[in-house]
């Protein structure tokens, strides 16, 4: 469908779900302190947010009720290249501002690292991975990260992965076929986390296709959820909500994590999405949602250049305890404020000037 026969309205953003918006930044948050506690204490059973990886299941269950809401009624109108084209265009500016800022950190970290040990040709080759979202799993200091320079973009290869698969079968899928390719992906989830005893895989090599299995019970069961409109009715408002789902990701560290995280992917976070949508927002509550929502993204895209120099702060400074807090809570409040202004001044007028340039075709 030619760009010209496209009503410009097919193509606004819909009303937002202000609470969801509201809890995925609390998740975002979540992640990062997760990446610090990770990097400063090596025994999960010691870490009160061990559980913060799980973050990344409820972003990928959100997505697919967001997906769902904003592109089922109109895919069909818009095309799939339309479709591709607004979601790069909502993604992609940070995948590539997060390479850059990881290139950046690579190079030029305070506290040490090894750029030295790659030729200029590697590094170009782990950059330009990183910019067009293809797994390099090469940099064995780095664990073997998929994405050696911004780690946190495996998440966002499984994304564009589901949207592939959406805008070529999911939109176009029943909901008994939906509600049995869920079923089937719910089993997936309970195999990955049975036999690697967790689900905390994904990131690296080792574990590529775990990602696959966690991005597709969640996307799945988004969509479900709105296909099926489960949406909740209830007043337990943004903070209600958001002490909900920090419970998730400071639940006990223990041998049946194969079993606890389960149960949390494959109902926990699905109910927490129905009940965020039917939520009702108190007025005061509202520009802290808005805030929350806006910044989760920039947010998890790049905090972990920073997450890197922490680390190798950390093995050469061994911070005390009380030391530790403070630069983690600093760099945290810090990390959020950076967000905004990334938000402010580059994905918010990057994704104006390509909607309005895609306008003008």
């Amino acid at each position: 469908m030619s760009m010209n026969k496209i009503s410009p309205d097919i193509l606004k953003p819909k009303q937002h779900f202000d609470i969801l918006d509201g809890l995925r930044g609390v998740a975002a948050i979540a992640v990062v302190a997760f990446h610090f506690m990770e990097m400063a204490i090596s025994d999960y059973s010691k870490n009160f947010i061990a559980h913060g990886f799980l973050a990344v299941d409820f972003f990928f269950c959100l997505s697919g009720f967001v997906i769902g809401y904003a592109y089922d009624d109109r895919i069909g109108k818009m095309g799939v290249w339309e479709f591709f084209k607004s979601r790069l265009i909502r993604l992609h500016p940070l995948v590539i501002l997060g390479s850059v800022l990881g290139l950046l950190t690579f190079l030029f970290d305070p506290f040490g690292g090894h750029p030295e040990l790659y030729s200029t040709g590697k590094v170009i080759l782990i950059f330009l991975c990183s910019v067009f979202l293809i797994p390099l799993p090469i940099m064995q200091e780095r664990a073997f990260n998929l994405f050696g320079f911004n780690a946190p973009s495996w998440s966002l290869f499984w994304e564009y992965v589901a949207n592939i698969f959406y805008a070529f079968i999911l939109y176009r899928v029943g909901r008994c076929w939906l509600l049995l390719m869920t079923i089937f992906s719910a089993a997936a989830i309970c195999f990955v986390a049975y036999n690697a005893a967790n689900l905390m895989g994904g990131w690296d090599g080792n574990s590529f296709w775990h990602g696959g299995a966690r991005i597709s019970y969640s996307f799945l069961a988004g969509l479900l959820i709105y296909r099926s409109n489960w949406i909740i009715k209830n007043r337990l408002g943004f903070i209600g909500l958001s002490v909900l789902l920090v419970l998730a990701f400071i639940m006990p560290f223990s041998k049946w994590n194969w079993l606890s995280e389960s149960l949390v992917v494959l109902f926990y976070f699905p109910l927490l999405i129905a009940l965020g949508a039917g939520a009702i927002l108190t007025p005061g509550f509202k520009k802290l949602c808005v805030f929350s929502g806006k910044i989760s993204y920039p947010l998890y895209m790049t905090h972990y250049a920073v997450i890197w120099a922490f680390g190798n702060y950390y093995g050469t400074h061994k911070p005390a305890t009380a030391q530790l807090a403070i630069v983690i809570i600093t760099s945290i409040i810090l990390l959020v404020g950076i967000a905004w202004g990334v938000m402010v001044a580059y994905d918010i007028p990057v994704r104006k000037y390509l909607s309005n340039k895609r306008k003008q075709h």
